[in-house]
């Protein structure tokens, strides 16, 4: 049986997860402005399909997404994935579009699911369609634990998602676009956590918010650490010595078995992470590209590799200015010029840091709310067994 499921922070509550505190949700959406909604799809298998274990995490920006462009820039770790948009996000530094992630057989109905919300919202008089918009859309592959053929994630799926994205804290675990997503040996799937860095005095708040949310989908159980301690590698040699003695029991070698089968898996196409950050800080596109890049910090800490066949692709965004898109009152052939607040870059580091900080909590809450799944072919994947994780941090706290 699973532990009982429960955040990093209330598990190890003496774990040091950085020096800046989280904000009060411990979420994506303590940033300002910024709305989330998770779906999730679980079916029993059929006579037309296998097990569905899937869903769809819609991300807006900003309420007004269509109209008021958020600053963005990207950073690829390793490019075996996708993440629509992202061509006129670096040639921009412009985010107009909800960002929606699911599994990878399922962008297209993402992307479909975008325009169907925005075109009867934003007709022009005739009825018209006058606009230009590239959906956002980022996938991982969750065919392990779904029968990603059925191809059962719809557009409505996500015109929901856009119409009931809400600020309430984000869902973690089995949820949205990660509900048949591995981690590290474990289940995986959807987590997050924020960061509060203070601001200079002149500045208008108090505190820039730093918000992360990931998709995670990838790495090897004995990569796993959490701070610092090689809790993969201590889980997995434990779970081989007990079967070994103990061959009689026969769930100790199943524990094994699919162990053995997620490693063969593994070694063929390790798996990917999507990992989407928010901030209220002014950053420019160029600052933006900066802080996704410092998204692997907190990804290397926990475990991950990068390996070749691994899709990590990280998007940032600040909701600090408001960019005015879909305008036809601006003559295109007379410069002219907006009033934009940026941070001086040699004020940057703390940004940078609580970055790295919230990555590695938010990939931890994803492995530690995660719950058992049995997916394709009867495979069991077990939860991050907490109660052990927590006995063998003892020696490390």
């Amino acid at each position: 049986m699973s532990s009982p499921r429960c955040r990093l922070r209330e598990l190890l509550p003496d774990l040091y997860l950085g020096r800046f505190e989280p904000g009060p949700k411990n979420s994506l959406v303590d940033v300002d402005g910024v709305l989330c909604n998770t779906e999730s799809i679980i079916l029993p298998p059929s006579s037309t399909h296998g097990p569905v274990n899937t869903g769809v995490t819609t991300i807006l920006p900003r309420a007004d997404f269509f109209h008021q462009a958020c600053y963005a820039g990207m950073f690829r770790l390793n490019g075996s994935g996708e993440f629509t948009g992202s061509h006129w996000i670096e040639e921009t530094g412009l985010l107009h579009s909800p960002i929606v992630l699911t599994n990878s057989f399922s962008v297209g109905a993402a992307y479909q699911g975008i325009y169907e919300y925005c075109i009867p919202r934003h007709r022009n008089e005739q009825g018209e369609v006058d606009w230009f918009l590239l959906p956002v859309v980022g996938e991982t592959f969750d065919g392990t634990m779904n029968d990603i053929s059925a191809l059962k994630v719809q557009p409505s799926h996500v015109v929901r998602g856009i119409e009931k994205a809400n600020s309430d804290p984000v869902p973690e675990g089995n949820t949205g676009g990660g509900t048949g997503m591995l981690c590290h040996g474990h289940k995986g799937g959807t987590g997050s956590a924020s960061r509060l860095v203070p601001a200079d005095s002149t500045a208008s708040k108090s505190n820039y918010t730093i918000g992360v949310l990931v998709q995670a989908n990838y790495g090897r159980m004995r990569d796993l650490r959490i701070g610092g301690a090689p809790i993969g590698r201590l889980l997995e040699d434990g779970a081989r010595k007990a079967a070994e003695n103990n061959p009689a029991d026969v769930s100790l070698g199943a524990t094994v078995s699919a162990l053995q089968e997620l490693n063969t898996k593994k070694d063929k196409k390790d798996g990917s992470i999507i990992i989407v950050l928010a901030t209220d800080a002014p950053l420019h596109p160029l600052q933006l590209q900066r802080l996704a890049k410092r998204a692997t910090m907190g990804l290397a800490r926990v475990g991950g590799n990068a390996h070749n066949p691994s899709g990590d692709i990280f998007l940032a965004f600040s909701t600090a200015n408001e960019i005015s898109v879909q305008t036809d009152n601006v003559d295109p052939w007379t410069p002219k010029p907006l009033n934009v607040q940026v941070l001086d870059d040699h004020t940057i580091n703390g940004l940078f840091e609580a970055t790295a900080d919230a990555v590695e909590e938010a990939i931890l809450n994803a492995l530690c709310m995660a719950e058992s799944m049995t997916g394709v072919g009867g495979l069991r994947v077990e939860a991050l067994p907490l109660e052990k994780v927590k006995d063998l941090m003892q020696k490390y706290l």
